[in-house]
């Protein structure tokens, strides 16, 4: 480990836990006792599935919650290489369960646990594949936070992982758990709005500045920055904010397509009906509106087609500031021969005549639960993986949606505003064209200098879903996977 890993490693297992059981018991005199109430509501700990949460961030903390609020479960386990994060949570399972769950900074010594029975992945993108298959070689169930995967290579090696060992490794698309939207989708699946010809999601999140570093910054001292990096490579840190920016580099996150669009991309793939990746994918755009170190697009239009009469799906990202599309700003439309859908956050989810009037309301009828529920009883009956909602594959396809959209960003190529090759990125298509058009007046109305600003135009790219390889093509070939910082390396073949 060089120097800079190094730096990190500034607590020992021991010493980490021993801070966090400090801080876990730091309440003030007038507080009830911790975990008193809730361990009486638990099931008997013969019943209780035993899980650990792997990455203590924003994300964690509502797997924690999730986990620790449930009746048969008992969370036993939290898991981050930042000392100071893997014992902020302490207190509130030790609140709710009566005790403090052990405390790693290493998920591979979570792993070496044989009493636990599933982990709970929520940390970077970049990690998500080889702590599932790492996971289900040491025989735990999976649930993995979206993207599933930092590549279409990982998504299908997890497919392939979670079936050899037969186990459920079920994605955090939680929409897939969505009572009205599983009321929405199966309305559209039966024709409610006709054919479907064009699906669209929308990821319209203002994103502001991540700032511009003047050059390379220290990890946090309490991070092992080894363990943090894991598969991707060892580079010094270029952002100033170090934990939830990493999102905007190509080294360890998606950019927003693959951070909050992937759950829109998701939906879109359910919509249409259609379990495997598209045969052709385009993306253009770029970052806009302010120079900061990101190098994830801010502004993005993907094109995604399944060929002759199928429908197409068109996904947005916009991190300026921007209006809605049917009321919405993060959700789906679908567009059929009979009228059109709405899935959205902010909007009812509901279908409509092509006119606009209100054709149906979808609120859901299920007392099934929610996704984490939704784990918990898959992984007691041993579900099988079309009883999962949201399992490993269709979350590998729905990820697999936007890694093709940013390979084809990734391979393009700067073009003026006012160029025929930027106003017609996507040919002829009507749909695309509108698009575009619509992309460019909003830069237009958010102030970017459209004669000074240069959209980043991607190659359309055709794909054998079948093969999950691109045709012809070897240059894209190189973006299905990544090199990856030893030992932590995703397996070829499955063991």
């Amino acid at each position: 480990m060089s120097s800079l890993s190094r730096r990190g490693f500034l607590h020992t297992s021991m010493g980490v836990a021993a801070t966090s059981l400090l801080a876990a018991r730091a309440y003030g005199a007038d507080e009830p006792k911790p975990g008193a109430d809730d361990e009486t509501k638990k099931a008997p700990a013969s019943e209780r599935l035993r899980i650990a949460v792997i990455g203590c961030g924003g994300r964690g903390e509502s797997h924690v919650d999730a986990w620790s609020g449930m009746q048969d479960v008992e969370l036993v386990a939290l898991c981050d290489p930042d000392g100071a994060r893997v014992g902020q949570y302490a207190h509130k399972v030790e609140r709710k369960q009566g005790k403090v769950p052990a405390l790693y900074e290493d998920l591979r010594k979570v792993l070496d646990d044989k009493s636990i029975d599933a982990v709970s992945i929520a940390t970077g993108n970049y990690w998500h594949a080889l702590a599932a298959i790492w996971a289900v070689q040491a025989g735990k169930h999976v649930y993995v936070e979206k993207p599933v995967s930092h590549n279409i290579f990982e998504g299908r090696r997890m497919v392939e992982f979670a079936r050899h060992h037969k186990k459920v490794m079920q994605a955090g698309t939680q929409r897939r758990s969505d009572p009205a939207v599983r009321q929405a989708i199966q309305y559209i699946h039966d024709g409610g709005i006709g054919q479907v010809q064009v699906a669209r999601a929308l990821c319209y999140k203002r994103r502001k500045s991540i700032g511009d570093v003047s050059g390379p910054q220290e990890p946090p001292p309490s991070v092992h920055y080894g363990l943090w990096l894991g598969p991707a490579p060892e580079k010094p840190v270029e952002r100033e904010q170090f934990h939830y920016d990493w999102h905007w580099f190509w080294d360890y996150g998606n950019g927003d397509l693959g951070n909050q669009g992937v759950h829109q991309m998701d939906v879109a793939l359910w919509g249409v009906n259609q379990k495997q990746l598209p045969r052709y994918a385009q993306s253009v755009g770029g970052r806009f509106g302010y120079v900061d170190d990101g190098q994830t697009p801010n502004t993005q239009v993907v094109f995604l087609e399944y060929g002759k009469d199928q429908p197409k799906v068109i996904f947005e990202v916009r991190g300026l500031e921007t209006g809605a599309v049917h009321a919405g700003k993060v959700g789906n439309v679908f567009y059929g021969t009979d009228g059109y859908a709405v899935i959205s956050d902010g909007a009812p989810i509901a279908a409509y005549w092509p006119s606009g009037e209100l054709k149906e309301t979808f609120k859901g009828e299920s007392n099934d639960g929610n996704h984490f529920a939704n784990f918990i009883k898959a992984v007691k009956s041993n579900a099988t993986p079309d009883q999962v909602h949201g399992d490993v594959e269709t979350g590998h396809v729905g990820a697999g949606m936007c890694h093709l959209g940013n390979i084809s960003y990734r391979l393009g190529r700067e073009a003026p505003f006012d160029s025929s090759d930027t106003k017609n990125a996507f040919g002829s298509d009507r749909d695309g064209g509108e698009t575009m058009a619509r992309m460019i007046a909003h830069l237009k109305a958010q102030g970017v200098n459209l004669a000074e600003a240069k959209c980043h135009i991607g190659p359309r790219l055709e794909f054998d879903p079948k093969a999950e390889r691109f045709v012809g093509n070897r240059e894209a070939d190189n973006l299905l996977t990544r090199q990856y910082r030893k030992p932590f390396v995703v397996p070829d073949k499955v063991v």
